[in-house]
């Protein structure tokens, strides 16, 4: 028979693809079995139960786990900070993270990128530059996670002078930090610039990957920019291999919708691969009746909702 600790990555295997389905029926299933092997007061099996209970929006049983462990180790905290992040409750993961200092635990490098995601969340700058303190002092400057994580604090709290700072100050970049930069500036209307680094991050061979194209077809959309974003849609999958899923295709309605190019946004929607949700057929319903079209509207409506309404005198 198998010794204890050899069980431990076995079990913890089964406890991620439980966080990973959202599964609450076989967690409970498998925390009993982990409490009948008495292994369940291992850290590491702590440390993914409490992570899990928490994907699971059980936070009540991932405090109580939290709070019934007898060491409470950094990477234990880490997992709480970082599953009440997850489910945007920032301002209980900035208090967990206070909770921390308090104690006087060390963080490491997998602290700080989910306590500035908590502080982006938050638009809470002080903290976040008080945080951004914190990687310097501690040697995380040149951690990838951590700069990411700082471009997307400042953006989100509306410093992309700060943002951009730390983006020209990186000596490593991935696509994630590309995309981040990005997102910032398409936020405020910056198109331009997310066009410049959409073009630089490909000159230095770093591939977009799905969430770059959201952004940048984002940016063409509320820019106006219909010619640039029918580029950008036809270069994902012919030269990046990219498919295009349900954003890509939210954002192409949208931004052929306000161009007044209803037609062919229906096109569009019509030959898509996924499955459209009502919100896709709303924004071109919205664009419908923006732009009066009357005919369109009535195909989508009846496209809908299975049935012909009488949509002409709401348009």
């Amino acid at each position: 028979m198998a010794k204890l600790h050899e069980l431990v990555p076995f079990y913890a295997s089964l406890i991620d693809a439980c966080s990973s389905s959202k599964h609450l029926k076989n967690l409970k299933r498998i925390h009993a079995i982990t409490i009948t092997l008495g292994i369940s007061r291992n850290d590491f099996i702590r440390s993914k139960l409490v992570s899990c209970y928490a994907s699971c929006a059980q936070l009540h049983k991932a405090n109580i786990l939290f709070n019934f462990a007898i060491r409470q180790p950094t990477f234990l905290f880490n997992s709480l900070i970082r599953a009440h992040s997850s489910l945007n409750l920032f301002s209980q993961s900035l208090s967990i993270f206070r909770q921390m200092l308090l104690e006087d635990k060390p963080f490491d490098r997998h602290t700080l990128p989910v306590v500035l995601k908590s502080c982006a969340g938050l638009s809470a700058l002080r903290i976040g530059q008080q945080v951004h303190g914190a990687v310097l002092v501690n040697g995380f400057a040149f951690d990838l996670a951590n700069s990411n994580a700082l471009i997307n604090m400042y953006a989100k709290c509306g410093h992309l002078t700060c943002a951009r700072k730390v983006f020209d100050g990186m000596s490593q970049r991935n696509e994630i930090t590309f995309s981040t930069m990005m997102a910032g500036y398409g936020m405020y209307g910056k198109c331009d610039e997310v066009f410049e680094l959409f073009d630089g991050m490909v000159e230095a061979g770093d591939r977009p990957d799905g969430v770059t194209f959201t952004v940048v077809l984002s940016a063409c959309s509320h820019g106006g920019f219909i010619d640039k974003g029918r580029q950008y849609f036809e270069m994902m999958e012919v030269r990046f291999g990219v498919k295009p899923v349900l954003q890509h295709y939210t954002c192409m309605v949208d931004m052929l919708g306000r161009g007044g190019q209803v037609e062919e946004a229906e096109k569009l929607l019509l030959r898509m691969d996924v499955k459209p949700d009502e919100a896709l057929w709303g924004a071109l319903l919205g664009a419908c009746k923006t732009h009066e079209k009357v005919e369109v509207a009535e195909r989508v409506a009846e496209k809908v909702y299975g049935r012909e309404l009488s949509v002409v005198s709401s348009i």
